[in-house]
């Protein structure tokens, strides 16, 4: 717990609170400690915390602070942090009310508020908004928790926050020396590792400070850094399905057959670590002036062995009839059997023969990073007048780069290919069968021989490999200025504000056809391969061996050496945007309570450069946009008694399309084979919402709350994916016709609704009047819940807005006494739309529904030195991408059931348990 001043009388501790704090079970805050009397009439509002049961009595202060707040918010301090297994903002946020989380390999990385689409939640270090690596869709998993003092979720948009929050935004609250008395030190150091694959984990932080008495005033300078890695494997298959042309046999409008089957093998090591500082000048009360910088790391070495099985190679075998034809199951087709009923195939099950082996052995070197660097100033004048002001530098990269891919095929004789037998009546399994393929004495016949295992005993020779160096920048330059004037009951502010954003994308790349390939590295895969066994779980049906990954980089090095590096002049883009903001808004106090309201303007201005072909000729495309905005908003606050209170709230933003989506060309990605577009003439998404809440703050101690909202959305922002279907982008002998094409394109209007309700109750003030044991006073439990109903107009159909999900909860237990603390904590989101898809892809996709169940616990040896043990997913429940063509077809008028067996992605990442020590001093 943070302590700024200690002070000696009657030996009871007293939290002052310093801070506006999230809602019931999962916040904690910063707080001022005192050893204060109780009797001391100005401490008559200070909550009482023993230090013996820092969870619950943290809650409890939380409770009054957000009683007399202006504003919702919630509040993850860093004490709170250290209490569940959370190594990420991502995952410390997610246990607050309204909150959900979207993960990549197991782990948390994009957070939604109250359901919402990512694309609506900001993110910001001490204030100032801060774009992610990726751009505007803020990623929050390569920013350790370690660097937070306090982590403030604001679901109330007020007009001093920019326009772009529409759901919420996400504010890392740097620490201060200020925080605490006087020196201080604490730091922590665990190992652990995860069930799959056995594989090892490993944390550290540490934070020094201390506060100076000088000739000009106070200062303080605190010193943080951590570090996180995380070695792991994953499970994981993926089914590309689609309609096809030539199936035309009755019943095909519900025929989406899986013209490609993968699984994606991986070997990662992923790593977090920060280095953080804060300079903190007080020349006297009435004036402070802080240095900040903050540099956070993520990194992810990624080794996937990526063997795809391409069904669909032979579709021009199968007739085109539309005739009725007798269904005769045969393993003697006149056909490859790709999606042949009359041989008795069907999209679940079935046999494919000669089937086309293409596998990816793929090392990459991703590296995410954010340098950002603040000088701020505070100041009090005479007559209740402020001023604030900030200036920020912030630079993130994203760095993609691939230090190898070699790509092996097999060849066109189609005995040397396996035949291939798939199962997909179970949505959880992919199950292959390989077999050995024989040609009979018909030359257009073949059947299946003996079942082979081992899928690098099937010939694949090298084709080609390519090396790739990708770095996207985005710098970021901001300045606020902010005046304030304190009267008797309101504070009015007014403040101007200005951002520029630019974004480069700078790629190049080394691509070697399979006779340059041959020259740097081994043209079979045996001898480019190891023998160690797959340490995953999953069923393949077959084994194979992984690549060795020193191989791969003594050949991209080879390749380097031998080969020069091209521009990828149609991935390469340059984009600016700049923003002129300003903002009136007035705070009025009364006796029932009070009224917060102002509004917000904004011009945008949109640059975009990028090399473009039109009519078949190349060169520099540049376009650009401006449009201005304005955004109001209006908080009510009502007292209905002392243990009661109602929020109503007017409030509206704007989601505007991320960076690489203004540029005015396409970027093409291999290594997914996807193909993304820009549209530089995109409109934002704008949003206009009202809340309700109620708040009763029970007496002796708990806490209900009940709200609901609306947002009215127009101009909604979606991603169209369709299979690219053109051979414009073909080059270097690579076929990019099959290649996924996303692009984000406007819809019409919508709506989402919804509730939300939490509660937080705590055993302690009972046990005495109900005559318990005093040890069961130890026992506390808390709840949230957020219940979502969506519908927008996209490309003439009514969905559910892409993101959302129709409920989130979290439902928690702890148990705090006697040093002791253990706590047990369950989160759950329903199925959210991913793409908007057509009939030839099998339609739309979603992810189902995501759960995690955590555990920790915690004892303290001391005051200043504790043990811990963190549990995390411990269900393991795997992360499921399906197909629903169910509205497309009902309006193409083939009414039918959602289809939901059709799984598109499947992956799972095993338990994870970690123990270390912490101490505070």
């Amino acid at each position: 717990m943070h302590h700024s001043s200690v002070r000696s009388r009657a030996g009871v501790k007293f939290v002052r609170l310093a801070l506006v704090c999230g809602i019931a079970g999962s916040a904690l805050l910063s707080a001022q400690v005192a050893a204060q009397a109780p009797a001391a009439e100005e401490d008559m509002g200070e909550i009482i915390v023993t230090g013996a049961r820092p969870i619950a009595e943290s809650e409890a202060a939380a409770l009054t602070v957000q009683k007399n707040s202006d504003s919702l918010v919630a509040v993850a301090a860093s004490d709170s942090v250290g209490r569940l297994p959370d190594q990420n903002i991502a995952q410390a946020t997610s246990r607050l009310p309204g909150v959900s989380v979207e993960r990549d390999q197991g782990q948390a990385r994009y957070i939604n508020l109250r359901g919402a689409p990512k694309s609506w939640t900001t993110l910001s270090f001490d204030g100032i908004n801060v774009v992610s690596p990726e751009g505007r869709d803020a990623r929050f998993d390569s920013i350790p928790s370690a660097i937070a003092g306090k982590i403030i979720v604001s679901k109330a948009v007020t007009p001093d926050m920019p326009g772009e929050t529409v759901a919420g935004n996400v504010n890392v609250v740097t620490r201060s020396a200020f925080d605490y008395d006087g020196f201080h030190l604490a730091g922590k150091g665990g190992l652990g590792f995860a069930e799959l694959g056995d594989r090892k984990e490993y944390e550290g932080s540490a934070v020094i400070s201390n506060r100076f008495d000088t000739g000009i005033g106070e200062i303080g300078i605190l010193l943080a850094g951590s570090y996180y890695e995380r070695n792991m494997v994953t499970d994981n298959f993926e089914v590309d399905r689609e309609q096809v042309a030539r199936d035309a046999r009755p019943g095909n409008a519900t025929r989406f057959w899986a013209h490609e089957v993968e699984n994606k093998l991986y070997r990662l090591t992923r790593k977090n670590w920060s280095v953080s500082g804060r300079l903190d000048w007080k020349p006297d009360e009435q004036n402070l002036i802080s240095l900040r910088s903050v540099y956070t790391i993520f990194s992810d070495d990624e080794a996937r062995d990526n063997y795809r099985f391409d069904l669909d190679d032979r579709e021009s075998d199968l007739s085109n009839s539309s005739a009725v034809c007798t269904i005769t199951p045969t393993n003697m087709p006149t056909t490859s059997g790709y999606a042949d009923i009359c041989m008795g195939n069907t999209p679940q099950k079935g046999t494919v023969y000669g089937v086309d082996i293409r596998q990816r052995s793929t090392l990459r070197a991703f590296r995410q990073s954010i340098f950002t660097n603040t000088l701020a100033g505070d100041h009090e004048f005479a007559d209740g007048w402020k001023l604030s002001w900030v200036g920020n530098y912030t630079e993130s990269k994203d760095d993609r780069s691939v230090t190898g891919e070699a790509t092996w095929d097999s060849p066109s004789t189609r005995t040397a290919r396996p035949s291939v037998s798939y199962d997909f009546t179970n949505p959880n399994i992919s199950r292959l069968t390989l077999y050995r393929t024989l040609q009979l004495a018909s030359p257009t016949r073949y059947t299946t021989g003996d079942q082979v295992t081992a899928v690098d005993s099937f010939t694949k020779p090298l084709s080609g490999f390519t090396v790739l160096d990708a770095v996207d920048t985005t710098k970021a330059y901001t300045g606020r200025l902010v005046l304030a004037r304190e009267l008797d009951n309101a504070t009015l502010k007014a403040g101007v504000q200005y951002d520029r954003r630019t974004k480069v994308a700078d790629e190049r790349q080394i691509t070697l056809n399979a006779a340059q390939a041959a020259t740097i590295m081994p043209t079979d895969y045996n001898q480019f391969s190891t023998g160690q066994k797959f340490l995953g779980d999953i069923q393949t049906g077959y084994d194979f061996r992984y690549f060795d990954i020193d191989k791969m980089k003594a050949a991209s090095k080879a390749a380097q050496a031998a080969f020069a590096f091209a521009p990828n002049t149609g991935n390469n883009y340059d984009v600016r945007e700049e923003v002129f903001a300003g903002f009136v808004m007035g705070t009025v106090r009364y006796d029932w309570g009070s009224v917060v309201g102002g509004v917000r303007v904004e011009h945008i201005k949109n640059r975009g450069s990028a090399i473009g072909t039109i009519d078949g000729v190349s060169g520099l495309i540049t376009a650009q946009a401006s449009q201005t905005l304005a955004f109001p908003s209006l908080h009510v606050n009502y007292n209905v008694d002392d243990t009661k209170k109602l929020r109503l709230s007017f409030n509206s933003g704007a989601a505007r399309a991320d960076y690489d989506q203004l540029r005015p060309n396409v970027v093409v990605n291999d290594s997914n084979e996807a193909i993304s577009g820009g549209n530089p003439s995109i409109k934002p998404e704008r949003a206009y919402g009202v809340d309700a809440y109620f708040e009763w703050y029970m007496k002796p101690q708990g806490y209900l709350m009940v709200g609901t909202f609306y947002k009215k959305i127009e101009d909604v922002l979606y991603t169209s994916a369709r299979r690219f279907g053109s051979t414009a982008l073909n080059s270097n002998g690579i076929d990019r016709s099959g290649y996924i094409f996303n692009g984000l394109v406007n819809g019409g209007s919508g709506r989402i609704y919804g509730m939300e309700a939490a509660a937080q109750l705590q055993l302690e003030p009972w046990t005495q009047s109900l005559g318990l044991p005093d040890f069961l006073g130890g026992f506390g439990v808390s709840a949230n819940i957020t219940l979502n109903n969506s519908k927008v107009d996209i490309g003439g159909r009514d969905m559910r807005l892409p993101g959302t999900s129709d409920f989130v909860y979290n439902i928690g237990g702890y148990y705090e006494k006697y040093g002791l603390s253990l706590r047990l904590q369950y989160q759950n989101r329903s199925k959210w739309l991913d793409t908007v898809g057509t009939l030839a892809d099998a339609g739309d996709t979603y992810w189902a529904s995501d759960d995690e169940l955590d555990f920790s616990a915690r004892y303290a040896i001391t005051k200043n030195f504790e043990i811990y043990f963190d549990a995390s997913n411990l269900l393991n429940n795997p992360g499921r991408r399906f197909a629903d063509p169910a509205s497309l077809l009902t309006a193409a008028g083939t009414p039918t059931k959602s289809i939901t067996g059709q799984t598109m992605e499947w992956e799972r990442f095993g338990r994870r348990y970690t123990g270390g020590f912490r101490f505070n001093f």
